[in-house]
């Protein structure tokens, strides 16, 4: 007998999915164990090398902990050892409590998918052989020219071979210095009681689903599967057999007919309690909320892309533009720079989106917003060089 599927105003969606990203409230604490709830909650945290504002690890927390310190990020990698570094769809810090699911990725590597480029399999020896003997290391102590007599590699190649021995799971991402990784084999950094039993297919797909539901309040097939094709097949039928078992609640979105999401009762009965109070957010453009593209696009129409990857002429928002989350709604973006020498805070371009004109209540909140975020920046002056036309401070 087929199921009734639940059906949802759009309103609810965006208030849904706004809540389970912990944009509404939080629900996390505070200190370091909240930067870890947060972490575990949102599944993975973009680790991003950019730095024209604070670096997306560390801004995606600040969004959501009022009292986030940098620090926290290192001591729960090194000292704690409850993060993990590895791939999501992109450099991710990982919960530690979630290592086994990164064990089929890295049994993918080390049955010969390559990372970006060819395996050099005597430098991954090499590279091996001497972090067992010297410890822990970084990839500028192994930047050596080559040398005909000795047969040496230049660093690139070493480099190369760290990587790829970090994705079959042979190494692991211990600290860092400066921003640079620290590696060391996998057996030290890993805690003792971790389990690293391989999961199969089907639970790594229940994983992967559940994990998207929690943290986004509903989901379907291709958002769960986003940047992971082969396990469209696998997914599906996971579905199929949860719904069955009642672990998983088919709906649709209002206006959104055509596409068929999953949840949970739970889910659907916080939807009753929702309270939100007038609120802003300055988004990191690889903030958890924000990353699938399509999804922002489908619930909130809000068409966003960063165009630091194409060419300047082509931009229309700027190099490194962050969305403007008002409430429940995408309002605009701004494109900021600092200038960390004279702790200066910079709006190089201001963009609202057409069908929205920004009021008193808007305008206090963005400011109040605005001397945080440059006060997280390490900044003491705002300056605003262009604004779009319909704001006024």
């Amino acid at each position: 007998m087929k199921k009734n599927i639940t059906k949802i105003s759009l309103k609810e969606a965006k208030l849904l999915t706004l809540q389970t990203q912990g944009l509404f409230g939080n629900n996390f604490g505070e200190g370091k164990n909240a930067t870890l709830k947060t972490i575990e909650h949102l599944g993975y945290l973009q680790i991003d090398a950019l730095s024209v504002v604070a670096r997306a690890h560390h801004h995606t927390l600040w969004t959501r902990l009022s009292d986030y310190n940098e620090k926290y990020l290192d001591e729960l990698l090194e000292k704690d050892k409850t993060i993990f570094e590895y791939w999501s769809h992109a450099a991710s810090y990982l919960p530690m409590k979630d290592y086994r699911f990164s064990l089929p990725l890295k049994n993918d590597y080390s049955n010969g998918k390559s990372h970006w480029f060819n395996q050099d399999n005597k430098m991954n020896e090499y590279i091996l052989d001497k972090i067992k003997s010297d410890g822990a290391l970084q990839s500028k102590d192994f930047e050596f020219k080559k040398d005909s007599k000795n047969g040496w590699y230049d660093w690139k190649p070493a480099k190369k071979a760290l990587e790829q021995l970090f994705m079959q799971g042979k190494l692991m991402v211990a600290k860092r210095k400066g921003f640079q990784k620290v590696y060391d084999l996998t057996e030290i950094v890993l805690p003792k009681n971790i389990d690293i039993t391989m999961p199969t297919l089907e639970e790594y797909a229940e994983h992967l689903i559940k994990k998207a539901i929690s943290s986004h309040g509903f989901v379907n097939e291709n958002e769960i599967t986003y940047l992971r094709n082969k396990l469209k097949p696998t997914v599906k039928k996971v579905i199929k057999r949860m719904i069955l078992d009642d672990e998983l609640e088919e709906l649709k979105v209002e206006g959104l007919d055509d596409i068929i999401f999953i949840t949970t009762k739970d889910n659907l009965k916080s939807i009753e309690n929702i309270r939100y109070q007038n609120n802003i957010h300055f988004l990191s453009p690889f903030d958890n909320s924000i990353i699938q593209r399509k999804r922002v696009k489908t619930i909130f129409n809000f068409d966003y892309i960063i165009e630091c990857y194409i060419p300047e002429e082509k931009r229309q928002f700027g190099y490194f533009s962050l969305p403007i989350l008002y409430n429940n709604e995408f309002v605009g973006r701004f494109d900021p720079k600092v200038d960390r020498k004279n702790k200066i805070f910079y709006i190089k371009t201001m963009h609202f989106e057409e069908n929205f004109i920004p009021n008193e209540d808007f305008n206090n909140l963005f400011i109040a917003k605005l001397n945080d975020f440059s006060v997280f920046n390490g900044c003491e002056k705002i300056i605003i060089q262009k604004a779009d036309e319909k704001w006024k401070k």
